[in-house]
């Protein structure tokens, strides 16, 4: 009897130590899924975790590079070229850390890109500064030569505006001037001898008579000799076609003559024949050479 509960109590006894070695068994099998599966998930997290730091960093990168276009620059084509390429690589880089999943290799490529893409656009970001840097100092230089060609072209602007002055004041000082100018006025016999009279209604021509103001700036030579005839009632007598500049502006003259002057204090003479009858009153003249006024006179018809 002694022997048979020996052998039950020894069979009882394997049964509790299967079971006691399965038990730990399946608690170990528990244990090593859930460490796994904390792994794993810390594993998953840390890899969500990177995803979105690289989002970040590429982000900025991003905007580092758009710093680079706000500076209103024409950039070279190389620079262009460059900029290009950045912006392409990160699109591709934005769309693969879009993905829903994305591996330790695709992720370590990717940090790796990104850490290119970083020296990449701080490298260009760095040509640019120096571009805009060029380029100040050369729109510096620019305004300071057109400051300078500024002032320069006003120094000669004036310098030509008084040259001119001057030459105006040579051309005036060296014009002949009218001495002693005075007005006669002749009736015409038949034999052809001249008259002088006093009255309109005998007058045939009149006679306008002047020496020259001796003038050491005046050239001596052959100069053309304007007259303008004003009748009482203050017009002009004179050919429409008959045209001459004087003053500054162009204007009719009544009668020309050529004159040669040479220092030689002559007496020169204009005569003019009135085509129609003359009136009684004031007649004023005046004398034009040079292209300046040269002398003034009047006479009264009665």
């Amino acid at each position: 009897m002694s022997d048979k509960n020996d052998i039950v109590n020894k069979g009882d006894r394997n049964k509790i130590y299967f079971l006691i070695i399965v038990i730990a068994t399946l608690l170990g099998i528990n244990a090593y899924l859930y460490i796994k599966d904390e792994r794993q998930n810390e594993r998953f997290v840390s890899i969500n975790t990177e995803k979105d730091r690289l989002k970040l960093e590429v982000e900025k990168i991003e905007f580092e590079l758009d710093k680079s276009n706000n500076l209103n620059m024409v950039l070279t084509e190389k620079l262009q070229n460059e900029q290009s390429s950045a912006r392409k690589k990160i699109a591709e880089l934005k769309l693969s850390l879009e993905k829903g999943s994305i591996n330790k290799k695709n992720l370590d490529n990717a940090q790796r890109e990104i850490r290119e893409l970083r020296q990449f656009v701080k490298m260009h970001n760095e040509q640019i500064a120096h571009l805009k840097k060029e380029n100040l100092s050369l729109k510096t230089q620019r305004d300071n030569l057109q400051e300078f060609a500024n002032s320069e072209s006003s120094k000669a602007n004036k310098l030509a505006k008084k040259n001119a002055e001057l030459a105006a004041k040579v051309k005036t000082s060296a014009s002949l001037k009218a001495g002693n100018v005075q007005i006669f006025a002749y009736r015409v016999k038949s034999n052809g001898k001249n008259i002088e009279v006093t009255r309109a209604s005998t007058a045939k021509k009149l006679s306008v008579k002047f020496n020259i103001v001796p003038n050491l700036l005046a050239e001596k030579n052959y100069h053309k000799i304007y007259l303008r005839i004003f009748d009482p009632a203050g017009n002009l007598i004179a050919n429409e076609n008959n045209m001459f500049e004087a003053d500054g502006q162009e204007m009719q003259y009544t009668s020309s003559t050529t004159i040669l002057y040479n220092e030689d204090n002559l007496t020169y003479t204009m005569d003019w024949v009135n085509p129609n009858p003359f009136i009684s009153g004031d007649y004023s003249i005046i004398l034009y050479a040079d292209g300046f006024t040269m002398g003034k006179a009047s006479t009264t018809l009665r």
